[in-house]
């Protein structure tokens, strides 16, 4: 027979060791899947992939979106798993190595930019375009705020990368459509 005092401890003990399942069902669990829902529709994914397909045509970077709602426990810090995902999605497997990630963690409130090495984009760059887009967010202008970053990454690309060679083909090496993870 189990004694109220031992129900109590034994609450407490599934409380504190519960740390795995607070993470699955945390605010950043919840936050992250109400904002992809929210803010990043159809409509807006297809805006995104129309700005980096019309601003691809005059240069030879490569760009690559990637949101993620909820990023996975396996990972706690947000640089490396944007460095996973930059390996994953294979942004570095470019020709002429152009490729550039934006990721966004959704429920970490996280941004960053990686650039494979073909790119010569200096980093003060990459980081004022962070934090425009950070800003954007936090002031609730997701999809305006993201369009006007990909814009700006896509000016450091033009200026920073080739121009394609006139009448040969252009191999669009990633898909213009962000990748929702």
């Amino acid at each position: 027979m189990t004694t109220p005092d031992a129900m109590t401890e034994n609450k407490s003990k599934v409380r504190k060791g519960g740390t795995a399942w607070r993470e699955l069902t945390g605010w950043g669990y919840v936050q992250g899947h109400w904002l992809r829902r929210r803010h990043f529709t159809a409509r807006l994914l297809g805006e995104i992939a129309e700005h980096i397909s019309r601003a691809e045509r005059g240069h030879t970077g490569e760009l690559m979106v990637a949101v993620e709602a909820v990023a996975p426990p396996h990972e706690r810090d947000c640089g490396l798993r944007a460095l996973e995902v930059f390996g994953r999605l294979k942004v570095w497997d470019t020709p002429g190595d152009t490729g550039v990630l934006l990721y966004l963690a959704l429920d970490r409130h996280y941004v960053e930019i990686i650039a494979d090495r073909g790119v010569g984009v200096p980093d003060a760059a990459w980081q004022e375009a962070c934090a425009q887009l950070q800003a954007g967010l936090a002031a609730g202008r997701y999809g305006h705020a993201l369009l006007e970053t990909v814009d700006a990454i896509e000016k450091l690309l033009q200026a920073h990368c080739p121009a394609p060679v006139p009448g040969a083909p252009h191999p669009n090496a990633l898909p213009d459509e962000p990748v929702m993870l």
